[in-house]
């Protein structure tokens, strides 16, 4: 087994080989002077099973590209399987056609990554479960709700808590964590106005004298978790915490995050946090590299990958 990192979350893929007590293959990823992408990989490879590190985070189509032309160079070169790992994959939330005339952008991936010749898949919350089916290769969505879960009862009294979905669509998730650490479980009932933009509407479920945690797997703007921590606070919540997946965090978002009365915003290192986020004062970061590193030795060694979630 070895393991190759593109550009788009070195520090993760680090982590990652030091939980399998391996070290990254020695691999040159660089660009031309017009920007395109090369790929050298510097050590034999012939046979072996190859492990991909790549987020296909800000800039998305670079470091997709990068996954791409990472995953020719190791077939060209005789690799026994290679199986792409993706912390966060970029674009799935254009799983759907929303109109007319629209793409599903999350299957236009799914494609290319399976005709450059990966042979399976490993991502981190899909923000849509059926993104698996756009694949014809074994993939596997891993959960990072048990890191969560063993965040909150380090951090948290368990008597007194309140599980939220900041939407509908997150229902799932939320009552997933809210079982898992025996907490209630609340719905905020959001209407979004266009991209990017959302009007908290009412609250669903009583909130009242309890601490609330907000639980979603992407944050971009801020707008949705910061409209949502208000509205937990107006019915009567005594503060408002979120865990996040992954950490978009474009624009304005964390002054947005910081001004807000969110108290703190947890976020894993699937997508690489930049300066800013790790120097504000409300936005903390949790490492999935243990998970990761152990469903890759899973997978290496042909056992179960589910059984690490039940």
């Amino acid at each position: 087994m070895k393991l190759v990192a593109g550009n788009s979350n070195r520090p993760l893929a680090e982590a990652i080989a030091t939980c399998l007590n391996m070290s990254l293959t020695k691999c040159v990823v660089r660009r031309f002077a017009d920007q395109e992408v090369f790929v050298e990989v510097q050590e034999n490879v012939r046979g072996e099973d190859i492990f991909i590190i790549q987020s296909t985070s800000f800039p998305a189509n670079d470091h997709l590209m990068e996954l791409l032309i990472l995953i020719d160079a190791l077939k060209r070169a005789s690799a026994g399987r290679i199986t792409a790992v993706l912390p966060y994959y970029g674009y799935a939330r254009q799983d759907r056609k929303p109109g007319p005339r629209t793409p599903i952008s999350a299957k236009v991936v799914a494609n290319m990554i399976e005709r450059a010749g990966a042979d399976r898949v490993l991502t981190l919350d899909l923000h849509a479960a059926q993104i698996q089916g756009f694949f014809d290769i074994p993939t596997d969505n891993l959960f990072a709700a048990p890191v969560i879960g063993r965040d909150i009862k380090e951090n948290f009294e368990l008597d007194n808590l309140t599980v939220v979905s900041p939407d509908v669509g997150g229902v799932v998730r939320a009552r997933g964590l809210a079982k898992r650490i025996g907490a209630s479980l609340a719905i905020v009932d959001k209407r979004r106005e266009k991209a990017g933009e959302s009007e908290v509407m009412n609250v669903i479920g009583d909130v009242d004298g309890t601490r609330c945690i907000l639980v979603d797997d992407i944050v971009d703007s801020g707008g949705t978790l910061c409209n949502a921590a208000e509205a937990l606070l107006e019915q009567g919540a005594t503060e408002v915490t979120s865990y996040i997946t992954h950490g978009v965090l474009s624009g304005g978002a964390v002054k947005r995050i910081a001004a807000s009365k969110l108290n703190p915003l947890i976020i894993t290192d699937s997508i690489q946090p930049t300066d800013e986020v790790r120097n504000a004062k409300n936005i903390r970061v949790l490492s999935i590299a243990p998970l990761i590193g152990e469903a890759i030795r899973r997978t290496a060694k042909e056992e179960s990958v589910s059984s690490l979630f039940h």
